[in-house]
């Protein structure tokens, strides 16, 4: 599993990898949490959630709106990400945080998550997927 920031003229674009469907979901949430926080610890915030959709790129886009909805509303960094997808459907286990402004500023805020080129695509090493995220 990895991520890579890509060049983007005015957003941030992120290039995710996994070998599974399962991993590069986890991946993406880590990416996202690491681009606007940084480190991040397992300090006993838990949250599950469920989130369905009519095809894996919305399943995507609505998984990481959820994410980005959840540590803005309750105030906690994630940086453990156990996903499992069946089909169009998704249940994770996401763990974490409080936030911290001392430890967890200096990051990139994202604003939202963009439909513009994302499409998750097989290769030989499992999957890929590019992500326009709004700052």
């Amino acid at each position: 599993m990895s991520f890579e920031e890509l060049e983007h003229t005015a957003d941030l674009r992120l290039r995710v990898r996994g070998a599974t469907l399962d991993e590069i979901f986890a991946e993406a949430g880590r990416a996202i949490f690491q681009v606007m926080y940084g480190c991040c610890k397992d300090r006993g915030v838990e949250r599950r959630i469920e989130v369905e959709a009519e095809s894996l790129d919305s399943l995507l886009f609505d998984y990481l709106s959820e994410l980005l909805f959840i540590t803005d509303v309750e105030n906690v960094v994630f940086c453990t990400f156990d996903v499992n997808i069946q089909g169009t459907r998704l249940t994770a286990v996401l763990r974490g945080e409080p936030l911290d402004p001392a430890r967890h500023s200096g990051g990139t805020l994202i604003k939202g998550v963009s439909y513009s080129g994302l499409e998750i695509r097989r290769d030989e090493e499992g999957y890929v997927v590019e992500i326009i995220l709004d700052v």
